[in-house]
């Protein structure tokens, strides 16, 4: 089957912006995938953040307005890598133009914004729209999603799953649009890496039913552009104990989304724990995930046993590279875009899929139960009534 050409075209051609326009590159590693994306144009507001792409021939156009994309006919899919503050915006000018999109976390910056996108893709039906994340991708985070769903764990004890870095410890960095809540918003943290945090444990069902919130504002100035010190109003840290369901049994759920957290560079932890198994995996040890069981073990009977196991290289579409080798950040990135156009494509089948727009506007709710914990200092009710599973 020929492959059919996707032409996409990203906004923000910053950190993220570059990485997309990477992992397109290294397509062909991909193994009989139905689509064959181009990156074909670029927007960014200023100019200079262009002239990276200017090295991918297949970019044909840059442009400084984002509504010079969507009158192009010849665009299929819009990447959108841009401030919390302008989601809604861009996000409703893209779906109602009839184009596709993945858009990156938080899906608006609120829940009343992630509403307005869920209407315009509720009047535009032929929009196809997911949102950004990609660490569920790596292979040993499919491992342990997989060992979860074959229902190993028995009854459920708890699960965690973290995402840890230490990007903002430097107490003399710079103020960014980041931290503060005008840009970034009042969720703070949990706007910025939240989602890390809950795609995998919404795509097995576990949406909270309640949420106790700690959350930290650990640095609360920074310096502005001329060094006179800017109130730096976002949340820092956040962690979350939540009460979440697996197959009717009630257990205790934790999350967390540090952006100080000492030692840590971008790391992302998942582990559940039941009375008849576990699994654990961390990207700090991308090579391996850890199963727990009880084994009768020769000379010693029955013990409880954590065994490590190497994951290799293949996650979600199969590619060339050997299953013995390692995979890294950059592997997920292709990994989930691979996802998102088999999925737009009819062709992801039973395999694990992007953030659906249901998901994203889920975890606001979960985002609003947490501030209202912290600032009530007791557990607090999701509103929504949505489940995810």
């Amino acid at each position: 089957m020929t492959p059919q050409t996707v032409n996409v075209a990203i906004v923000g051609g910053g950190l993220m912006g570059r990485e997309i326009a990477a992992a397109l590159q290294r397509w062909p590693a991909l193994i009989d995938h139905p689509v064959r994306p181009r990156l074909t144009a670029v927007c960014d507001v200023n100019p200079a953040a262009m002239t990276w792409f200017d090295q991918i021939d297949t970019v044909t156009t840059t442009v400084t307005d984002y509504r010079d994309l969507l009158a192009d006919p010849s665009i299929d899919v819009l990447y959108v890598a841009v401030r919390h503050d302008l989601h809604e915006q861009i996000y409703t000018d893209v779906i109602n133009a009839g184009k596709d999109l993945l858009a990156e976390k938080p899906f608006g910056i609120d829940g009343a914004a992630a509403q307005a996108i869920m209407a315009a893709i509720g009047a535009h039906p032929e929009s196809f729209v997911r949102c950004s994340s990609e660490l569920p991708f790596f292979p040993g985070a499919q491992w342990a999603a997989r060992y979860v769903q074959s229902g190993a764990l028995g009854q459920i004890i708890e699960a965690r799953n973290a995402f840890l870095h230490s990007s903002d410890q430097d107490v003399h960095k710079g103020i960014n649009w980041k931290r503060q809540i005008a840009t970034c918003g009042e969720a703070g943290v949990l706007n910025d890496l939240g989602m890390h945090t809950w795609h995998l444990p919404l795509r097995l069902g576990w949406a909270p039913e309640q949420v106790y919130g700690v959350l930290q504002n650990i640095v609360p100035t920074r310096p502005g552009p001329d060094g006179t010190p800017v109130a730096c109003d976002t949340w820092d840290n956040a962690t979350l104990h939540s009460r979440s369901r697996h197959e009717g049994q009630e257990f205790p759920l934790t999350t967390q989304t540090k952006r100080i957290d000492p030692g840590q560079k971008n790391t992302w932890i998942f582990e559940a724990i039941g009375l008849d198994g576990g699994v654990r995996f961390t990207t700090k040890n991308p090579k391996s995930v850890e199963v727990f069981g009880v084994r009768d073990i020769p000379g010693i009977g029955r013990e409880q046993v954590w065994h490590q196991l190497d994951v290799g290289s293949q996650s979600v579409w199969p590619t060339v590279t050997g299953g013995i080798f390692e995979t890294g950040f950059s592997d997920s990135i292709l990994q989930m875009w691979a996802a998102f156009l088999a999925e737009r494509a009819g062709e992801l089948g039973e395999r694990f899929g992007c953030v659906r727009p249901d998901e994203a506007a889920l975890t606001h709710d979960i985002f609003r139960a947490a501030m209202t914990s912290q600032r009530d200092g007791v557990a607090a009710q999701v509103r929504s009534t949505t489940r995810t599973g």
